[in-house]
Order: structure tokens, then sequence, then C-alpha cells
């Protein structure tokens, strides 16, 4: 689905509301809208799992740190963090990120046609901080360490074959990646506080073991075209990636990344940011900014983000008020879930099944606040198509 700019999106005191300019220049701010007026309506009061979703939607634990999946023997990883789902016949399957230092990697969880838990099992181990990741074309899974100097690793979301680590994508504090089949790269984001965005471009497509980083040059506008330049020392030892090539442009903690046609989005969790980048124009400019919006808006620490086949983005909150946000084509912003009573926690690595209907997520911490206490989550309902 072809999206427009999302950069007349606002939201004011949790609804939402259509600027008549460029957040950037100031516009003058529209009327608010009236509540529940995201394309989901408002939400509901808190379930058995204490999440509030919209009218129509379920939701259902699947797994809990230190617990055994559903009826299998595995137990499932503290601090659940970036995911993705694959097709497996007629049923598709869930990986996870484990985001603690040491061990981490990462595991998944197979589900029938029907959604029944039918398997659970390791398929990354002995790494490192793994964060958030993306899906490959091939259907492999990138796993990254966010953690200095930390790598990509390439893995199999049915276990079959061992994870490979990836070097050539470069060593950095690596958190999310995106495939773009059309230009044959994968995009990087790096989480720190003057962290770049990066394209790794493989020497032949689906083939990640060779090939060249590159790192998005652009002035420091919050708007404008940008360029490529090759970083010529991928490994960031003794010279960080970052500070390779003179004119990269900086970002305040990159966290989430997304490709559909022709744009790529990411998330910079220290500005409280979506950026998009036209890839046909080579320019980019903020899809979303808080800052903008005197601090009303219900998206607050961005994080993760997904797209669904309509063209909505699904934000996830690092905090704030325990929230996904929904991003719309018409720009509008506005909270499709909320879960209550966890806020040491943060959501993480929402991502929809094969056909649309279900969507996963985890609360890393859960109602304890720590890493043993992680939920993964699964969210069905009338998704828009």
């Amino acid at each position: 689905m072809e999206r427009r700019s999302l950069l007349r999106a606002a939201v004011i005191g949790g609804t939402s509301a259509a600027l008549g300019g460029t957040l950037w220049r100031g516009a003058a701010y529209a009327a608010p809208a009236q509540p529940g007026t995201g394309p989901y309506g408002a939400l509901g009061s808190p379930d058995a799992n204490g999440i509030r979703l919209p009218s129509g939607f379920t939701s259902r634990v699947i797994a809990r740190s230190g617990q055994r999946v559903g009826s299998t023997s595995y137990t499932w990883h503290n601090a659940p963090d970036g995911g993705a789902c694959y097709a497996d016949g007629t049923g598709w399957i869930y990986v996870s990120n484990s985001e603690i230092n040491p061990s981490g990697g990462a595991s998944a969880v197979k589900f029938s046609s029907t959604g029944a838990i039918t398997g659970a099992y390791r398929i990354l181990s002995g790494t490192r901080q793994n964060c958030a990741g993306g899906k490959t074309p091939w259907n492999t899974w990138l796993s990254c360490e966010e953690v200095s100097l930390g790598h990509v690793y390439e893995t199999d979301p049915w276990g079959t074959s061992a994870a490979v680590q990836r070097p050539a994508m470069g060593s950095f504090k690596h958190e999310a990646a995106a495939a773009d089949p059309v230009r044959k790269v994968i995009y990087l984001t790096e989480d720190e506080t003057n962290g770049r965005f990066y394209r790794f471009v493989p020497a032949a497509w689906g083939n990640l073991s060779s090939g060249t980083l590159q790192v998005m040059v652009a002035g420091s506008a919050t708007s404008g075209s940008f360029t490529w330049a090759d970083v010529p020392d991928p490994d960031g030892s003794p010279t960080a990636t970052r500070s390779q090539v003179s004119g990269s442009k900086s970002f305040n903690g990159g966290e989430g990344c997304h490709y559909a046609n022709d744009t790529v989005w990411f998330t910079t969790k220290g500005d409280n940011r979506v950026w998009q980048l036209n890839l046909l124009n080579n320019t980019y400019e903020l899809a979303y900014d808080d800052s903008l919006v005197n601090g009303t808006a219900p998206l607050t620490g961005v994080d993760n983000i997904t797209g669904a086949s309509s063209g909505d983005l699904f934000v996830a909150e690092d905090g704030g008020t325990m929230e996904i946000c929904v991003i719309t084509p018409d720009d509008v912003v506005a909270s499709f879930l909320r879960i209550d009573g966890q806020s040491g926690s943060e959501i993480t690595g929402p991502a929809f099944s094969p056909g649309g209907t279900r969507l996963y997520f985890s609360s890393q911490r859960g109602t304890t606040g720590s890493s043993s206490g992680g939920i993964t989550y699964e969210v069905t309902g009338p998704f828009r198509s």
C-alpha cells in the first residue's frame, strides 16, 4: 500500500488530530479529535491479563520467562525482546530474542493453523544481549547484539541449521535490521546516543557472508537528501564505525526498523522520533516527533516497530504508558493497546502472524520489573487489511 508522508500526524491529550503543515515548521494545531477516533476505537477495561484492548480483540499469554511453553518441555528465556513471524505449512513460528548479558540468544514457538502451540525450542545460544533484529526474505532471523562491538547472527527459525555470525555487517551496538528486496540491502540501526543508520550491501543477495557496510550521510536538519558512504573498517576497532565517515548523520538512540514499499522507517528513543526515508528519491524526514505536540502524545519511549498489510505502523513503547500505538497512512496516531500494572517493563517484539490476524509481543520484565519476569502475549482480532 502506498504510504504518504506522516509529518502532519499529531496527537493531543491522547486523541488524534491532523496538522495543517509539517511538524518542524511549527504549524498551527487543529482542534483535537474526540477520544477513541483511532482506527480501532477506544481502549476497554483491562482484561484478565491486564491488557486494555479495543472492542473485538482478545489476548492470551503464550509464554513466561522461566516457565515451560504450553505443554512443551522447553523453558522460555528471560527478557524477551525483538521478534518476527514465519509461515510454517498451515501454521507459523514466532521467534524472540533474549536481551540478557551474558547468554542472550533467541528462542522460537511453533503454532498450528488454529493457533495451538505445538513446539518451542532454542535457535541461538552463547551470544550477548540480543535486542532486536529483522526477518530476511529467505526466511532467516537476524538477531542483533546490543553491546559494544556486537554482531549480527543469522539464525534458522526452524532450529535445524546452526546460527552463523555475520561480521561483514559490522561490529557496533546493533539494534534492529530490515531487509529491502528491491535494492537488495539490509538496513541497520545503532543504539548509541550518537548512533548512525547503516545499510549492508551483500556481495550476493541471499548470502550475508560478505559485502559492503555503508553509513547514511546527511546534514543536521530533520529533513533533506541523503547519500551512502562505505565504512572503511566495519569491525569497528580501533575506531568505532560511527566515527569513521565524515558527514555521516548522527541519530539519538536507534531502535526499531521496518521496510515496506520503497520506504524505511526507524525509531530513535533518545529524542522520541520516528524517521522515514524515501528510497525512490533519497530524501528523509520526520514521521513522528512527540516534542512538537507539547508532551501530550500517547506515543512515548518509541522502540520496536512493525507494519501491517493495511499500511499501519505499530510502534511499541519502552516504558511510557506501556502501549503499542498505531500510526496510520491517514496521519492518525492513536493507542492500540495498553498493559496495566507493569510500569517497570517495556513492550518488545511486535510481529504479525502470516495471515495478519494475530499480533505477538512481549512485556520484557512483566509485573516484577525483572528480566526473569518476561511475558509473551498474543492478541487476536479484526486487524485492518
